[in-house]
């Protein structure tokens, strides 16, 4: 699958409409991010069922600093509209193919129930 080209205008559309997202935030001019580039690519073509996306955060600035970036590259992870995973730094192949393999084994109905209950414990 192609990745997509996020940008404030489509990025709550991508979220709502598929479980499962992967966001990596990139800039033309940042070396490490041409370097995770095609590594990244060559892995969306390896899983069809997860949306990879991609946001330059030189002409999406707003939406760089909504998600609070502060180093790119950045890869996002999203689960049934859940943040599971946010962390700067490129990857090589195999940790990313991990890391993937990670997220899509998580129990989704037990992470929400960890959620509920460290927000019960914070208005406590």
């Amino acid at each position: 699958m192609a990745t997509v080209e996020l940008t404030k205008d489509n990025l709550p559309e991508v979220i709502e409409n598929n479980d499962f997202v992967i966001i990596d935030f990139w800039a033309p001019w940042c070396g490490p991010c041409q370097s995770f580039g095609p590594i990244y690519e060559e892995i969306s073509e390896k899983y069809p069922d997860i949306v990879f996306a991609k946001v330059d955060t030189q002409a999406e600035q707003e939406l760089a600093g909504q998600f609070n970036i502060r180093s790119i590259p950045t890869l996002m992870i999203f689960r049934e509209q859940i943040i599971i995973y946010s962390e700067a730094g490129a990857m090589q192949g195999p940790a990313f193919e991990q890391l993937l393999e990670q997220a899509k084994g998580l129990n989704m109905d037990e992470v929400r129930k960890q959620i509920e209950d460290e927000q019960k414990a914070q208005n406590a």
